[in-house]
């Protein structure tokens, strides 16, 4: 599966449009990644806990926007997008990443 930001891949010809496809994932902290990325946020500086939560969140939603251009029968996605957003209150805090992109199939 080629994957591209652009809206073509060099050396390849878009012989289908397939439509567009998405991945979404909504995700929450565990509660350690909750409780050490609080205490980080007392005292600043690079939180990883939540950085490797948005990045599980990121790789998830990717992969499932690449599952549902495979169903399609696309062999390519392309001007993919990633679009994210927090989702509830402090209490109930999430990590939202929408991917998206159009299926294709190249040749």
């Amino acid at each position: 599966m080629i994957v591209t930001t652009t809206n073509d891949v060099a050396g390849k010809e878009i012989v289908q449009v397939l439509g567009v496809v998405h991945g979404i994932i909504v995700r929450t902290p565990t509660i350690t990644q909750g409780f050490f990325g609080n205490i980080k946020n007392i005292f600043g500086g690079h939180n990883q806990a939540f950085t490797d939560m948005c990045e599980q969140t990121r790789n998830a939603a990717y992969q499932n926007m690449i599952q549902q251009a495979q169903m399609l029968g696309a062999n390519g996605i392309v001007a993919m997008r990633y679009d994210s957003d927090s989702v509830g209150g402090d209490r109930t805090r999430a990590n939202e990443v929408f991917c998206y992109g159009t299926a294709v199939v190249l040749r």
